[in-house]
């Protein structure tokens, strides 16, 4: 039993050890541009790319692990454009904003998702998520530029942008590596 504990012990600390690695891995860079937010983000998984994309484009179930995030769902679907309606919060602490966002998505399967705003209270929104594989693994790159249709406190306000944007970025990136563990232990289990 003791002997159970510490092998299941070991495998945890090893799990730990492994994610906060690759956790090391991610950067991010928000910035403004005029009245625009500009965003730019990146990490490298060892992950099977296709995990990356399911999961990138798993616009249903982002809410579950999107940080603020209530609700993601698909509104409607045309071949490789789908809307999606998202709603969440903005903010830290005392300081909330709801955003209502339309988008209209574009997905160039397995590498490319672009997303444009096309309702709701965040104006000008473009992003882009790119995935590219090397030997170092899958490389996730996220761009964005958008303006918030809501005034932003002066000095709280980037630090706030940049700790939602870094928290979401991070949880899109811990749910890839989750879905990839689970997937790759679903594997080792049919082979035994």
């Amino acid at each position: 039993m003791v002997m159970r504990l510490v092998q299941v012990s070991s495998v945890f600390a090893l799990a730990v050890a492994w994610t906060s690695a690759l956790a090391q891995q991610v950067s991010i860079r928000t910035a403004r541009d005029g009245d625009f937010i500009t965003v730019s983000a990146s990490a490298v998984m060892r992950v099977d790319p296709h995990i990356a994309w399911t999961t990138l484009s798993d616009y249903d179930h982002l809410a579950k692990f999107i940080p603020d995030m209530k609700s993601s769902r698909v509104i409607s679907r045309q071949g490789n454009t789908v809307r999606v309606e998202q709603k969440g919060d903005v903010g830290f602490l005392f300081y909330k904003e709801p955003v209502s966002m339309l988008l209209e998505v574009n997905e160039e399967p397995p590498t490319r998702i672009t997303a444009r705003g096309i309702e709701g209270n965040v104006k000008g929104l473009e992003t882009r998520y790119e995935l590219r594989t090397s030997p170092a693994g899958v490389r996730l790159d996220y761009a964005g530029r958008f303006e918030p249709d809501f005034s932003i406190p002066p000095l709280i306000g980037m630090p706030i942008m940049n700790r939602l944007i870094e928290r979401r970025f991070r949880a899109m990136v811990a749910e890839i590596q989750r879905r990839d563990a689970l997937a790759r232990g679903a594997v080792k289990q049919s082979m035994k």
